[in-house]
């Protein structure tokens, strides 16, 4: 059968990231998916759609569309005095346990308004879209209560609506215990496994479950509570682990089956282990590290030794990582935590995907996935971990469609 394009890009270079040039390479598009793509010289035949249209790529580096697979993009207020607290001395964990961190971010969500929750979170995210970010996984987490988690998710789900970008929804629900529970965490856990998981799930608004096991937040027995309420649902499971300490929440997520296990800096030998036999991604999240000023790297040996694919992602929040730039999340992986340029592509693009559960469509650039791509102003694609500061991109495309162009 005769290939039928809606649209033709020629005139690209597309490669391995070994900073060797590349042939020109074209990408034919058809009802938003690649439907051939491969050395222009090889293309072959086709039939054009009404609708057809050839665009020149002036021999532009040519990457799948960016993937950010941990964000908290809907938020209200600031935490700019958090901040300014840390460079005085207080930790994380101190600014946490005396009403800060992320307690405050709730305050503050509550009373914002779902019109205000969308413009603050639009403009954060096309920040995100003008870096190549063609797919995004937002967090709930700063409600607390069943009202302001399903007016977090809404306002996620808005933007995948109004946005020309595909979003994926967690809810994030035990993210940390709310001012009028304190001191009761087991009735917290049975109000989000009982009640706010299961209502939420019913109107759509939740992909996947998420949880911060540690010692400021959930116990790995709440957390199993929350997998199991999960499993019920039939929704996937992640887990925020091992970041502040080692409590055996990785081991949890992957008797669970856990799609991913973020942050990782206290993960032993024994959790890699259990995340390559679960297949479970492990999200690293230097940004936040960065911002926090911690000392202690994830293993990334052990995850190469092991074989466990490593994601990246800025880990956008209001306290411990306000970044809005992938590129420069890409090189603070190669600089704190000793990626390859190789790994820490993989990890904005497969791996990311992978960490979604969504391999099929994103990541990469195949015949019958999402047509979402990005064009790059650049020589070689190790220019897109080495600058900081630089805005080499030039044109993304999701679904087919030019959503951004520079200028």
């Amino acid at each position: 059968m005769a290939l039928r394009f809606d649209a033709l890009w020629r005139n690209l270079r597309a490669g391995d990231g070994g900073g060797r040039d590349a042939s020109r390479t074209a990408l034919g598009i058809a009802g938003g998916k690649i439907a051939w793509t491969g050395p222009e010289v090889e293309l072959p035949g086709f039939e054009r759609t009404p609708q057809y249209e050839e665009h020149d790529g002036a021999g532009a580096w040519v990457t799948p569309g960016l993937v950010e697979c941990h964000t908290h993009l809907v938020f209200g207020g600031s935490r700019a005095d958090e901040f300014r607290r840390r460079l005085a001395g207080a930790t994380y964990e101190e600014i946490a346990r005396a009403g800060g961190g992320i307690v405050s971010t709730v305050a503050a969500t509550r009373t914002a308004s779902e019109e205000d929750l969308f413009a603050t979170a639009a403009l954060r995210l096309r920040r995100l879209m003008a870096e190549g970010v063609t797919a995004v996984e937002i967090k709930s987490g700063y409600g607390l209560d069943t009202p302001t988690e399903a007016k977090m998710l809404r306002v996620a789900r808005r933007l995948g609506r109004e946005l020309p970008v595909t979003v994926y929804t967690t809810f994030l629900g035990a993210h940390a215990l709310p001012a009028e529970y304190r001191g009761r965490p087991e009735e917290y856990i049975e109000l989000v496994c009982a009640d706010m998981l299961p209502a939420l799930a019913g109107q759509g608004l939740v992909d996947a479950v998420d949880v911060f096991c540690e010692n400021i937040a959930f116990s790995v027995a709440q957390s199993e509570r929350l997998f199991q309420a999960a499993a019920r649902l039939g929704l996937p499971v992640k887990m925020h682990a091992e970041q502040l300490s080692n409590i055996g929440g990785t081991q949890l997520a992957a008797r669970y089956g856990a799609l991913s296990t973020d942050h990782l800096e206290y993960a032993v030998e024994a959790d890699v282990e259990a995340m390559r036999r679960a297949g479970t991604v492990a999200v690293l999240l230097p940004a936040a590290y960065y911002c926090l000023r911690e000392t202690k790297r994830p293993p990334v040996d052990l995850f190469r030794r092991h074989g466990v694919p490593m994601a990246i992602s800025t880990d956008c929040n209001p306290g411990s990582s306000p970044v809005l730039s992938p590129l420069m999340t890409m090189n603070l992986a190669c600089t704190l935590f000793g990626l390859t340029v190789e790994e820490a592509l993989a990890g904005y693009m497969r791996n990311a995907a992978l960490a979604l559960g969504r391999a099929d469509l994103h990541g990469a650039l195949e015949t019958g996935r999402d047509a979402d791509f990005a064009l790059w102003d650049i020589e070689a694609p190790a220019e897109l971990v080495y600058w900081v500061g630089a805005r080499p991109c030039r044109v993304v495309i999701r679904h087919g469609q030019i959503t951004y162009r520079a200028g």
